[in-house]
């Protein structure tokens, strides 16, 4: 049989599958172990780590679809994907529910919706059409600004959650994103001068407590049993896990509790305490793996619009492993990022294995014989 005529399926990455479900299987059991480990009681239908694993069966169902369905059909519905994401993020303000004074989430019964982190994904695909459209021209100062604008709605509504983290990741998806377009120097530096002037503004409207945290970050020592415990605790414990580790389930930091926020935002300290430096390297292998295989779909795509896609994809990943193990070790100010696969939380995991899913998508027609010879059309 020819290659051309080979099914779709025969192309499906299942190395970057397989990457991803060793992540998530690595996750259920490090979720298991900082919540349940030391109770005794059996699993049920309300424990975190059974609840994760359903998350993870629907998420995979989720990507098998998104493979399934041709990833050009975003192009034609970016405007219904903005509007709806932009609609989403503004209901949260109705009737999101608060925690830990944040108002982030919609209660859906069976879960609690973060629509924050399946914009990140939407804006990936609203975005990618956008610059494909006006490549050769993204070097224009105008159609630079026109990206930036699509994306500033929705940062300014997550911003105003408040989530600086996922402030964070969407806006250096974008600068990624439009890096990757190829835009000139001068205006990679008027970027950066941009971040710089706003720097100020945005120091000025941050809440006390996200302030808090940046300060501690400069002076660990500020406030070591407020603000700068979290940030402590998770250090001692990676300290504390040696090469080996302390084994599964025996971090006298995550078993004693003096790891809070453990199954989330701190998650990377328990996996580093019980599974210790070899443990935490092979982790951050696995994402290396991950990203390779992503940005190797990107130069197989057959149109730029795929290949932004995908690059969108792999720099959001980039950058919320590499901010979430950032603050673990102390490299960055905490933000409150789930590390990606790992963390609990049912929208994060959707969004990543959707966003996968649409990485297989354009993987499996990178030789679709309809775009041979034919040019694209994002309009």
């Amino acid at each position: 049989m020819d290659r051309l005529e080979r099914p779709r399926f025969f192309y499906f990455d299942f190395w970057l599958l397989g990457a991803t479900l060793l992540l998530t299987g690595i996750g259920i059991l490090m979720i298991y172990s900082a919540t349940e480990c030391m109770t005794g009681e059996p699993l049920d239908w309300s424990s975190p780590t059974v609840r994760q694993g359903l998350y993870a069966l629907v998420a995979l169902g989720v990507l098998f679809l998104l493979a399934l369905i041709d990833y050009r059909v975003f192009i034609s519905l970016r405007w219904v994907l903005w509007v709806g994401i932009v609609g989403l993020l503004a209901v949260v303000f109705v009737i999101g529910q608060v925690t830990f004074g944040a108002q982030r989430w919609i209660d859906l019964r069976l879960f609690l919706f973060q629509p924050s982190e399946l914009s990140k994904l939407v804006l990936v695909l609203v975005v990618a059409a956008y610059i494909a459209r006006h490549r050769a021209e993204m070097g224009n100062r105008r159609h630079l600004a026109i990206s930036l604008g699509l994306m500033a709605p929705p940062i300014l509504l997550v911003y105003l959650q408040p989530d600086l983290g996922t402030t964070i990741i969407i806006g250096a998806t974008w600068g990624l994103m439009v890096l990757a377009a190829g835009i000139r120097w001068r205006e990679a530096l008027l970027l950066i001068m941009v971040v710089v002037v706003l720097a100020p503004l945005v120091w000025a409207n941050l809440r006390p407590y996200q302030q808090e945290r940046v300060l501690t970050f400069l002076d660990p020592m500020r406030d070591p049993l407020g603000a700068g415990y979290n940030v402590t605790q998770a250090r001692i414990a990676l300290g504390s896990g040696g090469f080996w580790g302390e084994g599964f389930c025996s971090g006298p930091q995550s078993q004693l509790r003096f790891l809070r926020i453990r199954q989330t935002d701190f998650i990377f300290a328990v996996l580093g305490e019980e599974l210790g430096f070899s443990g935490a390297v092979f982790v951050i292998a696995l994402y290396a793996f991950i990203l390779s295989r992503l940005l190797r779909i990107a130069a197989l795509a057959r149109d730029e619009y795929g290949s932004l896609v995908v690059i969108g994809i792999a720099a959001m990943l980039f950058v919320q492993s590499y901010v979430n193990m950032g603050m673990n070790v102390g490299l960055l100010p905490v933000v409150g990022i789930p590390l990606p696969f790992i963390s609990a939380g049912g929208s994060s995991l959707m969004t990543l294995y959707a966003a996968q899913g649409i990485a297989q998508s354009v993987l499996m027609r990178h030789r679709d014989l309809r775009l041979e010879g034919a040019g694209q059309r994002y309009d």
